[in-house]
């Protein structure tokens, strides 16, 4: 019965926080950073301003929330596909896509990635650990990609880890600056010159 009764609260608690990032996906998407407000976000999840409060002391922390919410999805998503036996590219091309419905967000994304970079920002440790699990399961991928003969001489899998995010990272970026750029094309070109396909030997696939 105690248990039972400690869920309860716990719960509606959980509830209400998700209620607000929805909400606030909602506003930053509508209206951009600047332009949402705290309280538009609890008019939107049905609560009071001092209700929100409650819940997160600023708009960074719910800006933050929010993000972390979408880069949680994708990892799921991602792990899934790989269960699935689905092709990183179309994954790949599908997340970009999703991104560039939602450009604020994708704005938001690179500008708090920017800000999160000082210590002393409250997103610090959540941006350090998220960067650090990307690139360690990327790494993984590809060393699995090397084993498989497909990596090119010379590339080891953390130097192909660290090219391909920095890759997938630019190319948002660009669009950003210029929403009339194809960005699929080029990943698919940099993900033909850094995956050989089965079967290829690395050794003469490799550019003079």
């Amino acid at each position: 019965m105690d248990r039972a009764r400690q869920r309860g609260p716990y719960a509606k608690t959980a509830a209400r926080r998700a209620d607000i990032i929805r909400a606030a996906r909602d506003s930053f998407a509508e209206r951009g950073y600047e332009g949402a407000s705290l309280r538009d976000i609890a008019k939107r999840a049905g609560i009071t301003h001092a209700g929100l409060l409650h819940h997160f002391q600023n708009k960074d922390e719910v800006l933050t929330a929010v993000l972390a919410q979408r880069d949680d999805e994708e990892w799921e998503r991602s792990l899934a596909e790989v269960d699935g036996q689905s092709s990183p590219r179309r994954y790949l091309t599908e997340t970009l896509l999703q991104h560039q419905r939602a450009p604020e967000l994708m704005r938001l994304w690179a500008e708090l990635t920017a800000a999160a970079s000082r210590p002393g920002h409250p997103a610090h440790a959540y941006f350090v650990d998220r960067h650090e699990r990307v690139r360690s399961h990327t790494a993984e991928a590809m060393r699995e990609r090397e084993a498989e003969g497909r990596l090119p001489e010379g590339l080891d899998p953390d130097s192909a880890a660290a090219l391909f995010l920095a890759v997938l990272h630019g190319l948002q970026v660009q669009w950003l600056l210029n929403q009339d750029l194809d960005i699929i094309a080029p990943l698919d070109h940099f993900l033909d010159l850094v995956l050989l396909p089965v079967g290829r030997e690395a050794s003469t696939e490799t550019p003079a």
